[in-house]
């Protein structure tokens, strides 16, 4: 009996033979023929992965373009290109000096600074022509000023370096409040705290959109020798203005009337012990002891009848039925979900154009100036009317009289283009606080 050895490399060869025919897909593979005896044999373990990669390879042609390969004409696979890619000379490097190789060679240098024959001086920090001066100033050296004279150093501000400008002053308008500032980093390195970012608001002034002249033209019926019907139409609105202002001091005169008798009445109705605009009612002395003699009686709920259980019964009923109603309103709503969005969006569409109107008539108002409105603590004032009757009028130019005042027309006029501050003559008051004499102890003791 004869036996024979196979080594251990001629095992791992066919291990690995077995293990490389296995297939990609995953299914079980028994390609190792121990026999090949008999057609099942050879059906069983014949090597169909060239097939398989071809019909995967098949499979994803179609699943990619729709078509295998294949079954598509020359026209669908090939283009002739007689244009040419237009993107092709940007892709393509440019001619640079830098990356030629000879530049590279001779770009490389030591760090090492070269060797020198001779020690140089280290150069001279300038000195500027204003610390020059400063410097002199402090020295009581000579200086030359205009037309190369000697400037006299006992002069004022010329022998003194206290007297110049401080640095504050050198360095104004150089900060920027709204710049960001550099990042605040912590000693040990562990945190880095960075101030937050403020930006700066961007809020238009009114004075950019008002188009008003600093000086109005007058108006034609305020001229010496006036047009009628001008001079009427100029009356006309001097009388509507004068009209408005009476009224309006009409209803503040009746306003502080009212105010004045409601403080006469509670002065009047004061009792003692009770503080001022309080109301205390009477009590009469029956109804405190019938009060006080009655008893509270706890009194059973009693038992409901048959038809107010019914009547409750039935109002459950009514409202199970409204919820159910309510309900199903709720439900046949969401079919008009897209109804309702469009709804919304001309909604929102309509409050947008209303806004830009208000604006838009905003911006209209201010393009007339600020007369007549409320800025601040104070109106803005109007123009005053100024209109001679016409008796008052003059025949030439002589003998004319000028009506209103040139300083309080550009004054309001300034006020009404934004450019100051609306304000109201402050007039001096009188001391309300009397003034208390004290004698000193010194002049107590005379002789």
């Amino acid at each position: 009996m004869t036996t024979t050895k196979v080594s251990g490399s001629s095992r791992a060869s066919s291990k690995a033979a077995q293990n490389s025919a296995r297939s990609a897909l995953g299914a079980p593979s028994q390609l190792s023929q121990s026999s090949r005896k008999g057609k099942r044999a050879w059906r069983k373990n014949i090597d169909i992965h060239v097939v398989e990669d071809g019909l995967e390879s098949l499979r994803v042609e179609e699943r990619v373009i729709g078509l295998t390969l294949q079954k598509q004409t020359d026209d669908q696979l090939f283009v002739v290109d007689t244009k040419g890619d237009e993107q092709v000379r940007r892709c393509l490097p440019r001619y640079s000096r830098s990356q030629l190789t000879a530049t590279k060679i001779l770009s490389q240098r030591s760090a090492v600074p070269a060797v020198i024959s001779r020690a140089t001086k280290p150069p001279q920090p300038k000195i500027s022509r204003a610390d020059k001066d400063r410097l002199l100033r402090i020295a009581r050296r000579p200086r030359r000023g205009p037309f190369n004279a000697v400037m006299d150093p006992t002069e004022f501000g010329a022998g003194s370096a206290a007297i110049d400008v401080s640095h504050a002053v050198k360095a104004s308008g150089g900060h920027d409040l709204w710049a960001r500032s550099a990042e605040e980093i912590i000693a040990d390195g562990l945190e880095t705290v960075q101030k937050p970012n403020i930006k700066k608001p961007d809020l238009g002034h009114p004075r950019d959109m008002i188009d008003v002249p600093a000086v109005s033209v007058p108006h034609q019926g305020a001229s010496y020798n006036p047009p009628v019907l001008a001079h009427q139409e100029l009356l006309m609105e001097a009388y509507k203005a004068e009209q408005r202002r009476q009224e309006e001091s009409a209803k503040l005169a009746a306003f502080r009337k009212k105010i004045e008798q409601a403080r006469a009445f509670a002065a009047n109705d004061v009792t003692e012990g009770v503080p001022g605009g309080m109301v205390v009612d009477e009590i009469n002395e029956e109804e405190a002891l019938t009060t006080v003699d009655m008893v509270v009686s706890t009194k059973r709920p009693a038992r409901k009848t048959k038809q107010q259980r019914a009547r409750m019964e039935k109002q459950r009923a009514e409202r199970a039925l409204a919820e159910k109603a309510a309900r199903k309103r709720l439900l046949s709503s969401i079919t008009m979900v897209k109804s309702l969005r469009s709804e919304a969006a001309k909604a929102a569409v309509a409050r947008q154009q209303a806004s830009l109107v208000r604006q838009l008539a905003l911006r209209l108002k201010l393009r007339k100036g600020l007369a007549g409105q409320r800025l601040g603590k104070h109106r803005v004032p109007e123009n005053e009317i100024e209109v001679q009757i016409g008796e008052d009028l003059s025949e030439n130019l002589r003998s004319f009289k000028p009506e209103g005042n040139l300083f309080r027309d550009r004054f309001v006029s300034l006020q009404q283009r934004a450019l100051i501050e609306p304000r109201v003559p402050v007039l001096p008051m009188k001391r309300k606080a009397k003034l208390k004499e004290y004698e000193k102890h010194a002049w107590k003791r005379f002789e």
